[in-house]
């Protein structure tokens, strides 16, 4: 590798990724930054094309009509089909401004949000930035889900480019370890999404949360919720480890198999599955929210919309908007110490990459030191 070229973390198929190198990045706009992230964290949703071979059967499903073409649009005409940087969260130290930024400086430690938003069109003003009308061509604009989604690449990289840099980059605050912070791009904010403003608006909630599928959101959601103030939070997950994550929060956990035994105000539907998704609909109390955060690709996902009618239930369903929770979220942390790392299952090292982020684990970080100059 040259010093006009870097590394990136690329996915080939399921099961294998490598590195490959590519022309290094400069800022090519003056809004533009480039970052070296030293922290990242695996998205709960890449671990799908990693552990199964899904492209071929969500193409075929598409033409099928079983399969959403949604999906299309966001990861490709054949889904997942690599080659393509991978990865969407991190935590990363600036490298080198454009001529035009003027909040962000070399050597700050940030936060890059997994969609890539400008922060003054009427949706990112309205709080929907990863629906951005300024960078969204098609469904999405997006680090690290190949080209359908955009070409800003992958954040398992030595360098990347990011646009709108005083916008998008949020500094992590003094005195936060990054670690704590890894997965603030998207699963720790996705998890703030579903507790925190429910909570808000309703003082003393019982919050039940459905895990296994988007497993490390499940279980931030579950710390989130007890940090917060709900009365009640219970996790059902199959899987011991993660249920003790859960209880090393304070929530009480127990076998997803078990029976949901009371109505909540508040439900995260995170095991990413249909029966989930019914289930949690059934457990939400009058009045209550229902957030689901997986993938539902099928078309023919059935809710149980008569009983929502009739008990005055709200399902949200949707992409999270990292930008926008990410303030509120980084101060929270910074106030009180919040332990997000006790969710990491995987510390591995950053020249590890290609065969760490093929682990089957809850939550992998790949790390490696800052440079010397960073605050």
């Amino acid at each position: 590798m040259t010093s006009d070229s870097v590394r990136e973390l690329v996915f080939l198929r399921s099961g294998r990724l490598a590195w490959r190198e590519r022309a290094a990045p400069r800022p090519d706009e003056p809004g533009d930054a480039v970052v070296r992230p030293f922290l990242a964290g695996r998205c709960d949703g890449d671990t799908l094309p990693i552990h199964r071979p899904v492209s071929r059967a969500l193409q075929a499903g598409m033409a099928l009509g079983l399969v959403d073409p949604v999906v299309a649009a966001i990861c490709g005409k054949v889904p997942f089909q690599g080659p393509f940087p991978i990865g969407h969260e991190c935590v990363a130290e600036v490298v080198a401004v454009g001529s035009g930024v003027r909040r962000i400086r070399i050597g700050q430690t940030v936060v890059v949000p997994w969609a890539v938003s400008c922060g003054t069109c009427p949706r990112c003003l309205a709080g929907l930035t990863s629906k951005c009308a300024t960078t969204t061509r098609g469904t999405l604009a997006a680090f690290g889900f190949g080209p359908a989604s955009g070409p800003w690449g992958g954040m398992v990289t030595d360098r990347i480019r990011v646009p709108h840099a005083d916008h998008m980059l949020v500094p992590v605050p003094d005195g936060v370890p990054p670690l704590r912070v890894a997965a603030a791009s998207d699963n720790l904010a996705d998890a703030w999404r579903t507790v925190v403003p429910p909570l808000a608006r309703r003082e003393g909630a019982k919050v039940l949360i459905l895990g296994g599928g988007a497993k490390s959101i499940g279980l931030y959601a579950a710390g989130l919720a007890v940090a917060h103030g709900a009365a009640t939070v219970h996790y059902l997950d199959d899987a011991p480890g993660r249920r003790q994550i859960a209880e090393s929060f304070g929530a009480a956990a127990r076998p997803l198999s078990g029976p949901v035994r009371s109505p909540y105000d508040i439900v995260v539907e995170a095991t990413s599955r249909a029966p989930g998704l019914r289930r949690a609909l059934t457990a939400t109390a009058p009045g209550g929210v229902c957030t689901a955060v997986g993938y539902y690709l099928a078309t023919g996902t059935r809710v149980p919309l008569m009983r929502m009618y009739a008990t005055d239930t709200t399902l949200r369903v949707g992409v999270s908007h990292a930008r926008a929770t990410l303030p509120d979220l980084l101060e929270f942390v910074h106030r009180t110490g919040f332990p997000a790392e006790r969710v990491i299952t995987l510390l591995a090292d950053w020249d590890d990459a290609p065969t760490a982020y093929c682990a089957r684990t809850t939550k992998l970080v790949l790390a490696r030191d800052p440079l010397p100059f960073a605050l």
